[in-house]
């Protein structure tokens, strides 16, 4: 049975989320998890959801909500009835109702109210009677749950039901009206811990029903009773369809999706990801516009794209682009290796705005000494590139006084004037200086790894996507100097030469680093990219020299 509780949830939810009924097929593949589901084969792994769920009917060979007249409603003409429970205990399953308590909102005002104690045929305990003030003697003379939760019905209609914390109270409402009738409640139901958390945002961190009564000021005051909680929600709900209306909600539909708890949202989504390969490649979450919001790789794009709706919080900017997004498109590759330089390229190319690399590299700075002083420059050299200008000035403040080339010697000194400065208790001086210190170590190190890099000179061969096919990368003077595929075997030395030839020549070396002064920010994130990879090669990746190419 909960088996079957799920799937329709799931359904309802993917329902909503198209804002209209779904094909039997998509609903199948969805629910199922199929590539592929023939119309007969999905309507009959469907009916018995549809049937069991008093939410879902079927229109024609589609599945739909049972029609639900208010969804369309504008907010200033909604009729919505705000319901609280109290309990006999935590559990849905085991525990019973013992108070109903709920308010008819109409047009924004106040007009109705309902309240029932429930006899819940068992004890009542001890720890509920203290918290709500309910006695066992009163439970004994209150109507029968059968007769109590009809009444409320018959109070609410057809109207969508607010709840706080609705998770909780649907699940007892759901097993009392599945005892009845045996099928659950098909109102839409709109939590309004969920709404407040997407509407007030960073302006409050607590979403009791205390605290948003608190908040906004509201005259009823919830002390764990039914009604009085009932209206203190009903209360706080006025105020939230106020903000609701600033952010464009305009109906009782567009409240619904905003009150949506986060794993709903996504769960919606989740037919986004059907038929994923498991393959190495990119990937682009776009908005109904068509405009790319993030972009990612992936050594399994299903496993990938799947974890978004796993449940696990994801950085603000990819929340954003979860919540915006309608499509996700996959390009497939070879391999981890060419699906990050992709990755890097189209991140550059579209500049997609929840893509924490995302900086413009025209706004990378490297650090030169000009006129005896340390100065942030833009023109590439050796001493960077650096994503972040302020880091750079402080490392360049760091560096007063310094004459060498190393900046690995510059280091020691600044570490014992911090230790002076901590012994005189100048502590605000050092907590300064700390921050230069920790700004060129972080440059002094970047460095010393792209001068590694500069002096690279490797062949690195990962899968292609065509059978009998391998992509060959060709790292030289400092640079990914050539991307291109060829055969798995090479007959011959010729073959072989022209596979190198788009290479050129390795570069001289001056002074222990290759004297290049076009260094690009591009250049040295793809070379750190490829020394990700080189550190932890992964098994289809071969790591050779040219020679060795040439001898094979």
């Amino acid at each position: 049975m909960q088996l079957s509780f799920d799937a329709a949830d799931r359904l309802v939810e993917l329902v909503q989320a198209r804002h209209g009924a779904v094909s039997a097929e998509e609903a199948a593949r969805a629910l199922f998890a199929l590539e592929r589901a023939p119309a007969e084969l999905a309507r009959s792994l469907l009916a018995d959801v549809v049937a069991d769920d008093a939410r879902l009917e079927w229109l024609g060979g589609r599945v739909g909500l049972a029609g639900s007249p208010h969804l369309d409603t504008p907010l200033e003409d909604a009729e919505l009835v705000v319901f609280d429970l109290e309990t006999t205990g935590l559990s849905a399953t085991s525990c019973r109702i013992c108070e109903i308590g709920a308010v008819r909102i109409r047009a924004f005002e106040l007009v109705e109210t309902f309240e029932t104690l429930v006899n819940p045929g068992t004890l009542l305990p001890s720890f509920v009677s203290a918290l709500t003030g309910i006695r066992e003697q009163d439970l004994r003379r209150a109507p029968r749950p059968e007769t109590a939760v009809r009444g409320f019905l018959a109070f609410a209609g057809d109207a969508p039901l607010v709840a706080h914390n609705a998770r909780f109270d649907v699940a007892f409402l759901d097993r009392a009206v599945e005892r009845l009738t045996g099928r659950r409640c098909a109102a839409p139901v709109i939590d309004t811990v969920w709404l407040a958390r997407r509407l007030l945002d960073r302006r409050s961190e607590r979403f009791s029903l205390a605290q948003l009564a608190h908040f906004f000021g509201v005259s009823a005051r919830p002390c764990h009773r039914a009604l009085p909680d009932a209206v203190a929600t009903a209360e706080v709900l006025v105020f939230l369809l106020g903000l609701a209306q600033e952010r464009g909600a305009r109906t009782v539909r567009d409240v619904v999706e905003l009150a949506a708890p986060r794993a709903r949202r996504l769960d919606g989504k989740r037919h986004l990801v059907a038929g994923a390969p498991t393959t190495p490649g990119v990937y682009l979450f776009r908005d109904v516009n068509d405009t790319v919001l993030y972009v990612g790789k992936a050594r399994d794009l299903r496993a990938r794209l799947r974890s978004y709706f796993s449940g696990a919080r994801q950085r603000p900017a990819v929340e954003a682009a979860l919540g915006a997004l309608a499509r996700i498109e996959w390009r497939l590759l070879g391999s981890e290796l060419e699906a990050a330089l992709e990755e890097l390229r189209l991140i550059r190319e579209l500049r997609p705005p929840a893509n924490s690399r995302s900086t413009r590299p025209e706004r990378y700075v490297y650090l030169a000494r000009k006129r005896g002083r340390w100065r942030i420059v833009t023109e590439p050299g050796r001493y960077g590139p650096v994503r972040s200008r302020r880091r750079a000035e402080l490392a360049a403040r760091a560096l007063d006084g310094f004459e060498g080339e190393d900046l690995a010697a510059a280091i020691p000194p600044v570490r014992t004037k911090l230790g002076r400065l901590a012994r005189d208790l100048r502590f605000e001086d050092a907590a300064r200086l700390r921050n230069r210190l920790t700004a060129l170590e972080e440059l002094a190190a970047r460095v010393d790894e792209l001068d590694r890099l500069r002096r690279l000179e490797v062949c690195l061969l990962a899968p292609a996507r065509e059978r009998g096919f391998r992509r060959l990368f060709v790292v030289s003077g400092g640079r990914i100097a050539a991307a291109r595929t060829i055969p798995d075997k090479l007959p011959n030395r010729l073959d072989r030469e022209a596979a190198l030839a788009t290479a050129g020549s390795p570069s001289p070396q001056t002074h222990g680093y290759v004297e290049r002064t076009s260094f690009s920010p591009e250049d040295a994130d793809d070379l750190l990219v490829i020394a990700g990879f080189l550190r932890r090669p992964g098994p289809e990746l071969r790591v050779v020299s040219r020679d060795e190419i040439l001898a094979a």
